[in-house]
């Protein structure tokens, strides 16, 4: 018997479907749910980040939702700690967590042995980048990030100082980017874990995501990102989300709500393909297909295959046993 603590992990692109098949698999292994989405934190910010309605939780619990303001950084670090201490107090209670969601650098920095801070440093160069940070700006060194290393610039924000710094800090001390560095470690996982991803035929997934960014609309998207931006949220870490950043444009006057909307639903399939290229190339999953689901077909018969490989993974047995 495993002694480490049980996890289920649920990951996949934005619109795939993550959302229904964990209520049911929560229902199914007394699970609570931890969100796995890096902007849901944010209050405020829900039409736009897919955020699930009370009643769609249907009694599952549900954390790291609403747990900052749009004006506050949140690194993965952060999230590495909140999951963690999380995880520990939903299995205390006799319950299974489970993360859920489709940033998948969160999630792998919280169920992998990853540390952030084990890399070499170099105190006076980063008191230097820090000075400098001051008096020629963020986004001076962000740009010198982009130029060495554009992975890790894409996924940090330029006012998330301390980690460009960081960055930039790794690649003075070692010659090698941040992201090359994390690649070379082979980390042990901390949690007995179920990963699943889900997938699902492209143009299907593409037609889902339109979908949803019409209903973002419908909804009151427009409003959402009005409340925020007369707010004078401008430069914050949770404004480059996207369905937020593309309405700012329209704010701004810059584009047409059209030409918004289709720059929306645009970003959100490239990044749908950035979210499965990302996750088949860092984690090992049981990838479920899930474009019968999404075509009309029963949930259940997925979910009697996907409990198969949950209960052969954590050692255990459904509330319907």
């Amino acid at each position: 018997m495993n002694n480490l603590e049980k996890v289920l992990v649920i990951i996949g692109p934005t619109a795939v479907g993550k959302t229904k098949l964990s209520i049911e698999l929560a229902k199914k292994y007394d699970g609570e749910i931890i969100s796995g989405d890096s902007m849901q934190i944010y209050k405020g910010m829900d039409i736009g980040t897919a955020k699930i309605k009370e009643q769609e939780m249907e009694g599952i619990p549900h954390h790291l939702i609403d747990i900052k303001n749009p004006e506050d950084s949140f690194s993965v670090a952060d999230f590495q700690f909140l999951v963690r201490e999380k995880i520990e107090e939903i299995a205390s209670r006799g319950k299974l967590p489970m993360i859920v969601g489709g940033t998948g650098l969160y999630i792998q920095s919280v169920i992998y042995d990853y540390q952030f801070s084990e890399a070499p440093s170099d105190d006076a160069y980063r008191i230097f980048l820090e000075e400098r940070a001051n008096s020629e700006g963020n986004e001076v060194l962000h740009q010198e990030l982009q130029q060495i290393d554009p992975e890790s610039s894409e996924r940090i924000h330029p006012n998330n100082i301390r980690r460009v710094i960081r960055a930039l800090e790794v690649y003075h001390c070692t010659g090698k980017t941040m992201s090359a560095y994390q690649s070379q470690q082979t980390p042990d996982l901390l949690y007995q874990t179920a990963l699943i991803g889900l997938t699902m035929d492209r143009e299907l997934l593409y037609q889902r995501i339109n979908e949803r960014v019409d209903l973002m609309m419908e909804e009151g998207l427009v409003a959402e990102v009005e409340e925020l931006y007369h707010r004078g949220l401008k430069e914050c870490q949770s404004i480059q989300a996207i369905g937020y950043k593309e309405i700012y444009e329209y704010l701004n006057g810059r584009v047409s709500l059209n030409d918004a909307v289709d720059t929306l639903k645009q970003n959100s399939r490239r990044y749908a393909k950035r979210q499965l290229t990302w996750f088949r190339n860092k984690m090992q999953v049981e990838w479920i297909d899930m474009s019968e689901i999404a075509r009309g077909a029963s949930l259940d018969k997925k979910i009697s295959e996907i409990s198969s490989y949950i209960e052969g993974m954590l050692e255990i047995k459904s509330n319907n046993k």
